[in-house]
């Protein structure tokens, strides 16, 4: 649990690491430097990079998850258990006010569910085998029925849209206070361009530092929209029904085979005790049915 835990947070820190690297060797940091880039001039820099790469993976989001999950999308249905999928998410996405999405079924033994996508009206919904074999058709209404509450609650757009946020401030941030500590090293003393190799260390640094405590909460928005999902679920397939799915969903023991990239979109994730449970992608699940037991 945590190699996998501590595989999420390094490919994010990865990416913002890469965009510091890609700065340097451009020269991109010493152009903005020498130009008297301001506070405002420097959170657009920082913009295009934190922003434009969340928003990049977005937009190759459903193309990337047929390729690394091997998920074939149902065209035409070949028999009456994939007509049967059709018909239920597009009874759903009729009833949540979205365009209908793409439906796929990719191999794995677990039982799980995904959807991605660019926008509510152009997503991908995504079972597991093992889900469409170990699940009765309710159970598996629901589980549906709570993927189309994150298409219809456009989770992906806005965990995108906090992942962009956040990486622009970890850029910003490790900049700032690099400069603060570069000059402290240095005594004060004005550098030309932007500044030495300890500004370069430092920044590097604060971006692990800083880029840790933005995915801590990435994952908080993660749980709570796991929450909102499993509601809709309800609505749409019965409170009985979403329940009972997630019920059966324990039976995975945190087992999930999908890849890290978009793991966060399953509707099972790993399980976590302690300080681990800050990295979860997803609540345990009592507390999930807990949430839907209580619910009015």
């Amino acid at each position: 649990m945590f190699k996998r835990i501590a595989l999420f947070v390094a490919t994010n820190l990865a990416v913002i690491v890469l965009l510091t690297c890609v700065c340097r060797v451009l020269g991109i940091d010493q152009w903005a430097a020498q130009r008297g880039m301001g506070l405002g001039g420097l959170i657009v820099f920082a913009s295009v990079f934190g922003m434009g790469g969340a928003f990049i993976s977005l937009a190759i989001s459903k193309w990337t998850a047929k390729m690394s999950t091997g998920a074939k999308v149902i065209t035409e249905p070949r028999n009456e258990s994939e007509r049967w999928l059709l018909d239920t998410v597009r009874r759903h996405a009729e009833k949540a006010g979205i365009g209908m999405p793409e439906v796929a079924v990719y191999d794995a033994p677990e039982m799980n569910a995904f959807a991605t996508g660019m926008s509510r009206n152009n997503a991908l919904v995504a079972v597991s085998t093992g889900l469409l074999q170990q699940m009765d058709r309710e159970q598996v209404s629901a589980v549906l029925g709570h993927e189309i509450g994150h298409v219809a609650n456009g989770d992906m757009v806005t965990l995108t849209l906090i992942q962009g946020v956040l990486n622009t401030l970890v850029i910003v941030l490790a900049r700032i206070v690099g400069r603060v500590v570069d000059s402290w090293m240095s005594g004060g003393r004005e550098r030309d361009g932007e500044g030495g190799i300890g500004y370069f260390v430092v920044v590097m640094i604060l971006q692990v530092v800083f880029g840790l405590f933005a995915s801590l909460i990435v994952m908080w928005f993660s749980r709570w929209r796991e929450f909102r999902a499993d509601a809709a679920g309800a609505q749409l397939a019965g409170r009985a029904s979403m329940i009972s799915a997630l019920q059966r969903l324990s039976a995975n023991h945190g087992d999930n085979t999908l890849p890290q990239t978009i793991q966060a979109f399953g509707i099972s994730g790993h399980l976590a005790t302690g300080v681990k449970r800050l990295f979860m992608s997803h609540p345990p699940i009592e507390e999930r049915i807990a949430a839907l037991q209580g619910a009015r």
